[in-house]
């Protein structure tokens, strides 16, 4: 039913290409002026229902202290070596000026003022942790209202009066602070840019054809614009991650143009055996459209699982870049067939395809031509039937060696410490990570992390002294800045600075002994209460949630994909050494990805200038993606493997046959997809790069030693057990969406190609 209702989609879209592309390029438009009007910006909101973190957000909001807003800050030291605010007078009204200009910007609502911490004497503390104990550091913060109030526009002009300063004033000026977390442009634009960039060579190389190159090229451009302006509609509804456009993105490009690359070889192939673009576009849109939509599905599924870890903001993004995989699933069987079709038969003139097209066409060029370009064909085919015959003779070596080698890169993972990189993983570049290096130098690294205890003091009225006491004396505090009591609802609030930085395990160490012994001695067992909030205590809530959660996630959706495969396959073999096959190479790419991030193994191939932890909500979402993502490979080969099987018989011939007839094609779109990935790695932010690292390492894992190696290695292992399904599930299960080209399309079985 399925492969009917997409042959006539292709088909139909085919015969009508410039319907169907105007019709694209309204749906496009109309994205597009639905975000500019109705869209929002990207905002992150760390935490969770239920955590600590989140219960002393909720004290902070309702004591108004203004702490639950955005916040910047300002970093200066004077321009002089040696010199220090003290014994230098212009630095020092400089800084006297410095925080009414701040205070000029439109939506500040206040500001600190190290001028006045230092007139007031003493050491850091007294000074309130603006001004270093050497009078060589200070830090202006400045405080906005909550992000909902603000927009980039904000940041645009606190930049702006920092390069005007700078001009004026005998000071080095450094910017930092949630401010520019938030609102700051996302990395992805020249990562997009250079990914497009290599697909498209890749393609060129691939199919030898310009005009066969750009249509995925062009299909994607136009279903990663509505699917980026929808998650921009989307913004304005509910609050999406910052994360979300660059991962969609960069998961968008992949999956779009692997999609397109599978529905179009497919097409060149049929207009080689003399079919017309309109019927094969149809017939490739039911054949390889087929498992387009099976693993696009599959993507979705698997990342709309992340909802289990009970962590909304990674639920939206979830959601975010569902849609737009969604929306290349549908380009693939419904613009792309229109540009098939309003290409025509140009296609099938160049390149390989045209070589087969020549040999199986009768006619000229004469038939000793058309027999050397069949013989040609026949060799670009042979190397790959080679390798795989190979495989298949040694199959417990290469099992045991593949195996192995995956094990080994998966090690690492022993030692995966998640945490959240904060300034000081950018490069130098960045005004943030200067300010950050400033901060620590002068403050301790513990100051670009504060932790912000709230107390409600309810019935005690002397649990306030007693807390900052305890806190105080906690070997993981450094310092405390005077508590702010609200006289409304009574909420105290202390912000803490522990000895260590953000991301430092000691400082979640911290935050976990500051919970479970500091805070429960002092408030005893009265009906006071107090909470660590602040974003160090937030990420490692999130981090501890999401590690619980991470094995029912994992088994949820190994369960859901096993039980696909089985209904796809009719098989509870080859789905279950599916799976196992699937998390040897995730497994592979945790480890690589904790070499490089938290060993510093070539971390400076990708401008990685410090190590640190895995951002605590990656290895959820890379799993979620690369299990969706490899499903498409599996389902590609298999289909191809499973109706060789059915042709023949045979095992050996349905392995050989079928994995060589797909392995062009599947290395192709995995360089593709590679290609993209590795072009995200390289972004100044270190998320941006564990995404395109990680995802990039497990799909080149996943194409070479899985598909080309353990797949025919293990599958000749098992022989015809590989295709065994109990009778009495045979009898439950109803027939799956692969079968030949005949059973697909309703018509006859196209001739047998011999290399995709």
């Amino acid at each position: 039913m399925l492969s009917k209702v997409l042959a006539q989609l292709g088909a139909g879209a085919a015969r009508h290409p410039w319907r169907v592309i105007a019709a694209w390029l309204v749906v496009a438009a109309l994205a597009v002026l639905a975000a500019l009007a109705f869209g929002g910006r990207t905002a992150d909101s760390m935490t969770a229902p239920g955590l600590d973190s989140a219960r002393a957000a909720e004290l902070i909001e309702r004591a108004g202290t203004g702490q639950e807003g955005m916040t910047a800050q300002v970093v200066v030291t004077p321009l002089e070596d040696g010199a220090t605010f003290f014994d230098h007078g212009s630095a020092r009204t400089a800084l006297t000026r410095l925080p009414a200009e701040l205070r000029r910007l439109p939506h500040v609502l206040g500001t600190s003022d190290p001028a006045g911490a230092l007139d007031a004497g003493g050491d850091t503390a007294v000074r309130g942790g603006l001004v270093s104990a050497d009078g060589r550091i200070a830090v202006v913060r400045v405080q906005y209202p909550d992000q909902s109030r603000l927009s980039a526009e904000d940041l645009d002009a606190l930049v702006e009066l920092g390069d005007r300063l700078r001009a004026e004033l005998p000071l080095r000026i450094e910017m930092g602070g949630n401010l520019f977390y938030a609102f700051s442009d996302p990395d992805g634009g020249a990562s997009e840019l250079i990914g497009l960039l290599a697909a498209a060579a890749i393609l060129f190389l691939a199919f030898g054809s310009l005009v066969a190159a750009a249509l995925p090229i062009g299909m994607a451009v136009f279903g990663l614009t509505v699917g980026v302006a929808t998650m921009t509609v989307l913004a304005g509804v509910t609050e999406v991650p910052t994360f979300a456009p660059v991962l969609g993105s960069m998961v968008g490009l992949g999956v779009g143009i692997d999609y397109a690359l599978f529905v179009l070889a497919r097409h060149r192939e049929y207009l080689a055996c003399g079919l017309d673009p309109q019927a094969a576009a149809g017939r490739a849109v039911a054949t390889a459209g087929r498992p387009v939509v099976f693993a696009g599905c599959t993507v979705v599924v698997s990342i709309l699982g992340l909802a289990v870890a009970n962590v909304p903001f990674m639920t939206v993004g979830g959601v975010a870049v569902s849609i737009v995989v969604l929306t290349m699933v549908l380009a693939s069987v419904t613009l792309l067939p229109a540009f098939l079709g309003a290409a025509g038969p140009r296609l099938a003139r160049s390149g390989r395809i045209g070589r087969i097209g020549r040999a199986l066409r009768p006619g000229k060029p004469g038939r000793l031509a058309r027999r050397r370009d069949l013989a040609a064909v026949v060799a670009r085919s042979a190397g790959w039937r080679r390798w795989i015959g190979h495989v298949s003779r040694h199959p417990v070596s290469y099992a045991v060696g593949a195996a192995g080698l995956l094990l080994t890169a998966t090690l690492p993972v022993l030692g995966l410490r998640v945490g959240l990189p904060d300034d000081g993983s950018l490069p130098q570049s960045r005004t943030e990570r200067r300010a950050y290096d400033l901060v620590a130098e002068g403050f301790g690294p513990g100051t670009n992390g504060p932790l912000v205890i709230a107390a409600d003091p309810t019935g005690d009225p002397g649990v306030l002294d007693r807390l900052v006491g305890a806190v105080a004396a906690d070997p993981g505090i450094a310092s405390i800045a005077p508590a702010h009591v609200d006289r409304a609802s009574g909420i105290a609030t202390l912000v803490a600075f522990p000895t260590t930085s953000p991301q430092d395990k000691a400082t979640a160490d911290t935050v976990a002994r500051l919970r479970a012994e500091v805070l429960p001695a002092a408030v005893g067992h009265g009906p006071a209460r107090a909470h660590v909030g602040g974003a160090a205590a937030s990420l490692s809530d999130v981090g501890r949630r999401t590690s619980e959660r991470l094995p029912a996630f994992v088994a949820a959706v190994l369960a859901m994909s096993f039980l696909l495969l089985t209904l796809v396959f009719r098989s509870v073999v080859v789905p279950l050494k599916a799976v196992l096959l699937n998390l040897l190479s995730i497994g592979a790419s945790y480890g690589i990805m904790v070499a490089v991030f938290q060993w510093g193994w070539g971390g400076a191939l990708i401008g990685l200038e410090a190590t640190v932890p895995i951002v605590s909500f990656i290895p959820m979402f890379l799993f979620a993606i690369l299990f969706g993502l490899s499903m498409d490979y599996e389902v590609f080969l298999l289909s191809r493997v499973r109706e060789e099987y059915e042709r023949t018989g045979d095992n050996g011939t349905a392995i050989v046959e079928g994995v060589s007839g797909t392995a062009r094609i599947i290395t192709s779109a995995a360089l593709i997809m590679v290609a993209v990935f590795l072009s995200f790695a390289v972004a100044d932010d270190p998320s941006t790069k564990m995404f395109g690292l990680g995802l990039a390492t497990a799909i080149f894992i996943d194409a070479t030693v899985v598909r080309m190696v353990l797949v025919p290695a293990t599958m000749t292992l098992l022989g015809r057990t590989n295709w065994w399904l109990p009778k009495w599930l045979e009898r439950m299960l109803p027939r799956g969406p692969v079968g030949s080209d005949a059973q697909s399309t309703g018509g006859d079985p196209r001739p047998r190609l011999v290399d995709r």
